[in-house]
């Protein structure tokens, strides 16, 4: 990043007029100045100026270049050298409220590859499973989606397509829920960098409430509940009446629940939830479980939106 405030700059910058020819005679003495030019609608500029990524002199100097050559802020402020992509990718994701982490953050797994707003071919496949799943909720009138991920064996990526999914599903301004039901091998407090002293084991246990549920900085809408401390016997908290409990209270706080579950091969604990949720969506990987295998499961389950087959 090149736009830090620089010590000891002068609090009111002066920029003299290109010429006396009147090709900009537009003056920029002061901060006041150089804000009045940026519309109130977010630009670019603005949003720069108040994330500290661009100071009112350099905004001054892209603002004189924007109009003596006629380009778009962005493009005349990497002109100057004062921004760089990233700078640019940051106030363009705010300015369309789509809510991404810069390339190489790490407040969450790179993994987690639609948080960074990529166009990576597996985030453009789940973002059109996101919006056949919204085609097949039209005219509905329950107000909240609440969706079980399952499959047959372990590695074929349930988790993993769960944790993108609800992220795009936030992006779209969706309030999302994702919770990590898997409480013998649980991964989503990995992918989102959180802690697991609390969960759903504690919620199913009465030890806690929703409220453990984390919101994921700069990823606005999104909110993920880990699993918690593994429990000596999750088949038994899993059945528990507590569990439709819960479900209830998020279908009230949330539009979008996604559930990752446990795999089917080990326990029959994705039946419960699946069963619980209302909606289930297979995911399997080429050659990881057998048709036998698959078979089992789809057949266990009532309520199958579809399947997602992970190649990646």
């Amino acid at each position: 990043m090149n736009a830090a405030s620089q010590p000891g700059m002068a609090a009111k910058p002066h920029l003299t007029p290109v010429d006396a020819s009147g090709e900009l005679s537009m003056e920029m003495n002061s901060p006041e100045a150089v804000s009045r030019h940026f519309p109130p609608e977010r630009s670019l500029g603005a949003i720069l100026i108040d994330a500290g990524r661009l100071d009112h002199q350099q905004a001054g100097r892209v603002v004189q270049l924007q109009q003596r050559e006629g380009l778009r802020f962005g493009e005349a402020a990497r002109q100057l050298g004062v921004v760089d992509g990233e700078d640019i990718l940051f106030a363009l994701s705010k300015q369309f409220e789509f809510n991404c982490l810069l390339p190489g953050d790490d407040a969450v797994s790179a993994d987690v590859l639609a948080a960074f707003g990529g166009q990576h071919p597996l985030v453009e496949g789940l973002r059109d499973l996101r919006s056949r799943l919204m085609l097949h909720w039209l005219g509905e009138k329950s107000t909240c989606k609440c969706i079980a991920l399952v499959s047959a064996q372990r590695g074929e990526g349930k988790s993993f397509i769960a944790a993108n999914l609800a992220v795009l599903f936030s992006q779209l301004g969706q309030r999302t829920l994702l919770i990590d039901a898997d409480l013998v091998n649980p991964c989503q407090h990995r992918l989102f960098k959180l802690p697991n002293r609390a969960g759903l084991s504690s919620v199913l246990s009465g030890l806690a409430g929703l409220d453990v549920a984390a919101p994921i900085p700069g990823l606005d809408h999104l909110t993920v509940l880990p699993a918690g401390p593994s429990p000596p016997n999750p088949r038994e908290l899993l059945s528990r009446p507590t569990l439709a409990s819960l479900l209830a209270q998020a279908r009230h706080a949330f539009e979008v629940v996604l559930i990752d579950t446990p795999s089917a091969a080990q326990v029959a604990d994705a039946q419960i939830i699946a069963a619980h949720a209302g909606n289930s969506l297979l995911v399997s990987r080429p050659n990881a479980a057998t048709i036998a295998e698959l078979g089992a499961l789809t057949g266990s389950l009532d309520n199958l939106l579809g399947a997602v087959v992970n190649q990646f």
